[in-house]
Order: C-alpha cells, then structure tokens, then sequence
C-alpha cells in the first residue's frame, strides 16, 4: 500500500495498566471517532483493536496480540496510523492531507500558488499558500469558494492585504 492509503490517526502516548493496553493521543477529530475503528496500524504492522475507550481525552486500546505491560512498552513514542478505505466520509469532506500541494487560484482562475502547510489555531485553520509570496488565508466560507481534491485544485478569494 501507498503512504497515501493511510491517515496518520495519532500516538501511543504510554502504556494504561497491566494487560497491555495502549494511552493512544488522538490526532483525527476526536477519541469517540477514532473507537470506531476495527484496525490500526502500528509502523507496517495492522493491529486488530479488541477494545477501546474513552479517557480523560486519550483512546485507551486493546490491540490484538498485546497482552501484557512487557509487550505494549517497545509500541510508547510510535505513531498509530488508519487506513483511509476504513474511514466513511460525509459527502464533500475530505482528509486535509489530501489538499497539501494543491494549486491555489484566485476567483478569475490565477494560480496564487500550492497550499503548503495547513496550521490550527483556535479561530480556524489556515492554508499556508506559497507561491511568489507567502499567503496565509484562513480556511472559512468567506475566504475558501470551493475545493477539488481530485482536481488538486484550491479557489479563494483573496482581499487586500492577505
């Protein structure tokens, strides 16, 4: 599978008691979505997940085969990643990642630039648009007119100043 297959979901943070389970932080929406899952995938190893829940904002799994403090230790640090063929999508969102180096064209179709970084902040996110200058536009109605992810295409509309 291409790295594109994949969504990287979070980290084991720690292990959480004896019997080998994971403190896993979240890095998709949230933990709730994340338990929904029936795999993960640990570097190029697929993990069943036996069980998960909920706790004080962290996913606490059971992933198959881990059965013991001993055994869960060498996964602490390691980033837990999902297949994207494994998530179900509302019509017309799509992953972030999926946009990172699309082509970014004002209203009349003039290339701004490629969407290089998306940063969050606690108003909204931000696309990070280079091209002959850097723009930093924020990702709200009012700024972003449409996304092609199959396209790789980005319309914004652009004020003074931005």
């Amino acid at each position: 599978m291409d790295k594109k297959d994949y969504i990287e979901a979070g980290k084991i943070v720690n292990t959480h008691g004896v019997a080998g389970e994971v403190k896993i932080e979240v890095w998709l929406n949230s933990p709730k979505f994340m338990k929904k899952f029936k795999r993960l995938f640990v570097g190029e190893k697929e993990f069943e997940i036996e069980g998960a829940r909920e706790h004080k904002g962290f996913l606490i799994t059971k992933l198959g085969g881990i059965d013991d403090i001993n055994a869960a230790m060498p996964f602490k640090g390691k980033e837990v990643r999902v297949l994207k063929s494994d998530v179900k999508l509302p019509a017309g969102k799509f992953f972030l990642q999926d946009i990172i180096g699309a082509e970014v064209r004002d209203e009349d179709g003039n290339k701004i630039g490629v969407l290089s970084e998306i940063m969050e902040t606690p108003a909204s996110m931000i696309y990070v648009v280079k091209g002959e200058s850097e723009h930093l536009i924020p990702a709200v109605p009012e700024f972003i007119v449409s996304t092609d992810v199959d396209a790789g295409v980005v319309v914004v509309k652009l004020i003074e100043g931005m």
